[in-house]
Formats: C-alpha cells, structure tokens, sequence
C-alpha cells in the first residue's frame, strides 16, 4: 500500500491550512502565457475526487478539488486561453485549450444546491495555506477510469490512512445539502 500512489499533494503528505489565509492565485500548467485565476477566499470542502470529470495531474488516480464563492473567482490572465470542456454538463468546466488544464467550474442552473461555488484546484496555485482535503468522493468512479476492481480496497485503506475517509458520493453534510435543496424545489420544506 505504501507505494500506492493517488496524487501527489496526497502521497507526499497532506499540508494543513493555514490560519487566516484569505486566497492567492492558480496558474495553468502552460511554460509561458499562462492562464491565472484569482481567489480572494480561502476554500471549503476540499476533497480528494474519484469521477472521470474532473482534470487529474499526470499519473495520479485522484483529483483534489475544492469549492469558493463564484463572486471570488475571478480570471486575471490569458481568459482567452480558456474553453468549457463539456457544455452540458452540470459543473462547466473551463480548461486551458493549450495545457488541457481545469482552472475552474462553475454550475449556471439557479436552482442546484451548489449553484454560487466554483470549482477549483489549488494543487496549482504557488501560495501555501490552502484549505487541505477533508474526505474522499466518488472513490467507486476509479473503477470507471480503468482502476482494476480488487485495487479498491488498498485504495480506501490509504485513503483512510491519510485521515479521508472515502465515499462514493459526496460527504454527508453535502449529500444533505443537495437533497434539501430538492426537498425545497419539490416543496416538501420551506425555502428561507
């Protein structure tokens, strides 16, 4: 299990978040021009990632993501490097065309439960402190991207390891939030 990598700012220990740290910027993996994305808020819900959606760094198994307000996300360099990798998908996904990279992913449908948070990778950002990953998602999904079936358990044991615990959904306490939003939406509890 020990060489079992999954991502690198897993494998090579976890950093913790730093207090008071309010936001830096994320930069793509291009060696000139670069895209560069403000963040002007530390993040939540960082998480290690299983799904085929979102972007990995070369040879690791899972994507590290985190969510910030959209109205803190702001694109200071090279927008027009920038393309939406699926326009049909709920989380629209803006990569660099040259680098292939995903800088961030904002949801446009009003009514979804995580609509106003963008997604963002801070793997790609210089600055340290950022919110470090607190659990697993979607770790099933491996499976999906070519990861043999009997390497799941080893996976799950690093994962949990590593103090993530993995889930093949999303945490708790977001699964809640997505089914009250559609409790909301179907009427069954009151919007405040």
């Amino acid at each position: 299990m020990s060489n079992l990598k999954l991502h690198p700012s897993l494998d090579n220990g976890i950093e913790p978040s730093a207090a008071n740290f309010s936001g830096g910027t994320l930069q793509c993996l291009c060696p000139t021009d670069k895209v560069e994305i403000r963040i002007d808020a530390q993040t939540l819900h960082n998480h290690a990632c299983g799904c085929s959606k979102c972007w990995k760094p070369a040879g690791a198994k899972l994507a590290v993501i985190a969510v910030v307000p959209r109205d803190k996300v702001s694109v200071i360099a090279n927008a027009e490097k920038l393309v939406i990798v699926d326009e049909r998908a709920t989380i629209q996904r803006h990569a660099c065309k040259e680098c292939h990279v995903h800088m961030y992913g904002r949801i446009e449908n009003k009514d979804h439960a995580f609509y106003g948070l963008d997604f963002v990778h801070t793997e790609l950002s210089p600055q340290k402190g950022w919110a470090a990953p607190g659990f697993a998602a979607f770790v099933s999904s491996l499976i999906e991207t070519g990861t043999p079936p009997e390497d799941m358990k080893d996976i799950r044991e690093k994962l949990r390891a590593l103090g993530l615990e993995p889930y093949d959904c999303l945490s708790p306490d977001l699964m809640d939030a997505l089914a009250t939003q559609v409790a909301k939406l179907n009427g069954v509890l009151a919007s405040r």
